[in-house]
């Protein structure tokens, strides 16, 4: 005999599968008010995401365990493909508690999205071509960049898959930097530098290889093809390294 759930064995149900999971990076909404436990994004008004992408097909590269996918969707996107490596363990985790696409699977059946319109690969930003993945109008590209052993060539391979704008979240160096003090000792004059990492230097985490500073973030995004570039960093005057990021909007197009 087939049994039938009740609401609160179905609520149960989901809650169940999100503590079986022994990481989540997203605090993702699921329905019958459950949420994943996870601390990112810090402030989704930051990252000025477009209120309406209706209609537009939607590239989110790193995306973990979806936060940002769903959320083009809910805002009208016709289409979302999630890209993601697995490379990052932000320096703590072990391999095994990064549990691939098992994460994002289960949020997508929560959230009813069929797999046509939200779609997800195993793949590095450097193999993401328009003959494998075709064209964008919009691109995510949140937490990555300083990620990357080569990340002006990551830029220039997203500009040459997108149509409209790119949105960009990143660390950045202007209030922070481990080899002029840390904390309170970076370039807050506006500097265009880049610092390279050989090793764990940044965050304890050996996959950080370069962080920018905002305006260096800004050029080297309008130097792969967005001639239309906005900056912000996500607070003033950080007290945490985990708070010193930057943002950048850049499009092809007024």
């Amino acid at each position: 005999m087939t049994e039938t759930l009740t609401m609160p064995q179905m609520e149960l149900t989901l809650a169940e599968r999100v503590r079986s999971f022994p990481y989540w990076y997203h605090r993702i909404e699921l329905p019958n008010g459950v949420v994943t436990p996870g601390w990112a994004p810090l402030a989704k008004e930051a990252y000025r995401i477009p209120a309406d992408l209706t209609g537009k097909r939607v590239l989110d590269v790193g995306a973990w365990d979806g936060y940002w996918t769903f959320e083009a969707l809910k805002r009208g996107a016709a289409e979302v493909v999630a890209i993601d490596d697995f490379s990052d363990l932000l320096g703590s985790l072990k391999t095994e508690d990064r549990k691939s696409w098992q994460t994002f699977d289960m949020c997508r059946e929560a959230l009813g999205y069929d797999h046509q319109r939200c779609q997800r690969y195993e793949e590095s930003i450097y193999g993401i071509t328009e003959e494998r993945y075709g064209r964008f109008d919009v691109v995510f590209c949140f937490g990555v960049l300083y990620h990357l052993r080569h990340p002006l060539l990551a830029l220039d391979g997203l500009s040459a898959i997108c149509n409209e704008s790119i949105h960009i979240e990143s660390a950045i160096l202007d209030d922070f930097s481990p080899y002029r003090g840390g904390l309170g000792n970076g370039y807050a004059n506006g500097q265009i530098v880049a610092e390279f990492y050989p090793e764990d230097q940044y965050g304890g985490n050996s996959t950080n290889w370069w962080v920018p500073t905002m305006h260096c973030l800004g050029f080297m995004t309008r130097a792969a093809g967005f001639p239309i570039v906005q900056g912000w960093k996500l607070v003033d005057n950080p007290g945490t390294l985990s708070l010193c990021r930057g943002f950048v909007q850049a499009s092809k197009h007024v």
